[in-house]
């Protein structure tokens, strides 16, 4: 993902103005594209979403879970627009047709290349400050898991194959793997 060079400030309107089919984040004004996601990247999307979906209805969790790309509009304002590969949001309030106004309760970003600096970074930045309450990282070039859990200010690291435990939900572990 790499900054417009300009140092013009841009908003929301100009995500939707992309031409079809082209992809970019919104942070503090900045517009960063986005690479089409890999193979590996894909199917790591579907088995973890598969598997946080399958657990909430499984215990008749009320919270959703979505997938890229799908909207968040982080801090209320029109020039913070993320694309989370995977969004779960415990709080219909904020979701609407156009996506989720503020910060989902959990997010996990499938780093690629490409997208390293800014999942790893920028993104950790906002998420912290918009007030999401957990956040990971899956780097399967490193085969690790970051897990911030920012209600408790703890970061962990796990590597696949393990069962990273959910903050948001007692007693659920993922597998990445």
């Amino acid at each position: 993902m790499d900054a417009l060079k300009k140092d013009e400030i841009y908003t929301i309107e100009d995500i939707y103005a992309l031409p079809d089919g082209e992809r970019a984040e919104l942070i503090d004004g900045r517009i960063y594209y986005m690479a089409a996601p890999g193979r590996t990247h894909q199917r790591l999307l579907g088995s973890l979403s598969y598997q946080i979906e399958d657990y909430i209805r499984h215990n008749n969790g009320k919270c959703e879970v979505d997938i890229a790309p799908f909207a968040v509009f982080l801090n209320h304002d029109d020039m913070n627009y993320v694309e989370p590969d995977i969004s779960v949001i415990c709080d219909p309030s904020k979701l609407d047709e156009a996506g989720c106004h503020g910060a989902p309760d959990w997010v996990i970003e499938i780093v690629s290349p490409s997208s390293r600096s800014m999942d790893c970074f920028k993104k950790l930045f906002k998420y912290r400050t918009a007030g999401m309450r957990e956040y990971w990282i899956v780097d399967y070039e490193k085969g690790l898991v970051m897990v911030y859990r920012f209600e408790k200010e703890v970061m962990e690291q796990y590597s696949f194959g393990e069962e990273v435990p959910v903050g948001i939900y007692e007693g659920f572990t993922v597998k990445v793997e």
